[in-house]
């Protein structure tokens, strides 16, 4: 068997098994004693839901991974790669254009593959537990408007790429590593006011004790505010959230019109002092440095693979191209990728206390939190016990009640 294939074939067969124990594990941790912390907020039969939310999704999640593993195993092995570079090649384009057709046609028809089990999930599962909103004629819009910026953003990211290590040699992907840190951070400007209203509607928050309480708050902090905007949820789903994006002038503070609906002025202050302890303590910042040195290791190890025969004997290709290159070092790429996404999960959780910790100290108490975050953990039917394995592999939050109780070990 050719050593690529084996590799290959390891890391996918490892990835899928180590899912398997790891959300099975999950499962077992489910405690049905509800947490002394959650009572009064968590009704018996509430809490069960929640329960019974997460066997679902596991369980739906575990079956998706298991038909496209096999279908992914299956294209390799049949030389499923070959029959598309064929098709890309027919035209008789050259490398850029033959990439793009190449590339655009395999992510065609992943995301149609996709699209029942996204449809089950939205419809038959989030819609039984009382979540859904979605129309069918949003769900189709949101499929069609992602294939849409998918292919004019990612294709002209994808054509620059493989033009540079066509024409720049052993540095090209030093040249890659530039342009796509600039596009990167020209899309962190853009995308609150350009992508994001594609998908929902943002409106300034109305004048009344809300908005005065956040200036006020603001103004306090010394973070000038470029606009506090609510957004529409609740047009897709019941969930709650908050978030931070954009820079410079593009700055916004978003909280969904389902989160406003259902806190107090109190706790909304109190998550929206979390999300500007982000931005004080630079994690935003951080992020973006510790992403686009990731990105440049990425470049430079994928420069040591392209037009690898033997790779591409593993695939059982028959021409080697820069673009087919690019496609198979993802799947050599991985497990680096999972290991580099343990520790940007550390990071991440560690900045949530911080943040956390910013809230309580700017706001001067700690019950306005506390309260926000069990109200979203109930509303969003959150697992209050995960596997410790399952936080240290995925989560970027820490578990709630480990929240908690730092919040209040840093009140005390």
């Amino acid at each position: 068997m050719n050593l690529y294939l084996f590799i290959i074939l390891t890391i996918l067969l490892t990835g899928y098994f180590l899912n398997i124990v790891v959300e099975n594990l999950n499962l077992r941790n489910i405690s049905t004693n509800l947490p002394a912390e959650f009572e009064g907020y968590y009704d018996g039969e509430k809490y069960t839901q929640s329960q019974n939310y997460l066997k679902e999704t596991t369980r739906f999640d575990l079956i998706t991974d298991t038909v496209f593993s096999t279908l992914t195993i299956a294209f390799i092995l049949v030389g499923g790669f070959n029959w598309f570079d064929r098709f890309a090649r027919s035209f008789g384009f050259g490398e850029i254009a033959g990439g793009l057709i190449f590339t655009g046609v395999l992510l065609l028809v992943s995301n149609i593959l996709h699209i029942p089990f996204s449809a089950y999930a939205t419809f038959v599962i989030e819609e039984k537990f009382g979540f859904n909103k979605t129309t069918v004629k949003t769900f189709i819009l949101d499929i069609l408007k992602s294939w849409f910026l998918t292919a004019l953003i990612g294709g002209i990211l994808f054509a620059v790429i493989l033009w540079l290590f066509g024409k720049m040699g052993d540095w090209a992907w030093l040249y890659c590593w530039g342009a796509v840190t600039l596009f990167q951070i020209f899309l962190m400007f853009i995308a609150p006011v350009v992508i994001m209203p594609l998908f929902n509607k943002f409106t300034p928050i109305e004048n009344g004790e809300l908005k005065q309480a956040i200036e006020d708050y603001a103004g306090r902090q010394q973070f000038k505010i470029k606009g506090i905007f609510t957004m529409d949820g609740s047009r897709r789903s019941t969930k709650s959230n908050a978030f931070f994006t954009g820079f410079g002038k593009f700055r916004r503070i978003v909280l969904f019109d389902t989160l406003i609906e259902k806190h107090t002025t109190d706790e909304l202050i109190s998550v929206l002092a979390h999300e500007i302890g982000h931005y004080k303590k630079r994690h935003i910042l951080k992020h973006l440095l510790i992403s686009i040195a990731t990105s440049g290791f990425m470049f430079y190890i994928l420069s040591l693979f392209l037009n690898n025969r033997d790779l591409f004997d593993a695939f059982r290709m028959e021409h080697l191209s820069i673009y087919a290159s690019l496609v198979f070092f993802g799947f050599l790429y991985a497990p680096i990728d999972m290991i580099l996404g343990v520790f940007g999960n550390i990071f991440s959780r560690k900045n949530e206390y911080e943040a956390d910790s910013f809230a309580v100290s700017t706001c001067g108490k700690t019950a306005p939190l506390i309260n926000a975050l069990k109200k979203l953990s109930v509303d969003n039917l959150s697992n209050l016990t995960p596997h410790p394995l399952k936080v240290f592999l995925s989560y970027s939050h820490p578990p709630i009640l480990e929240r908690i109780k730092k919040i209040r070990r840093h009140s005390a």
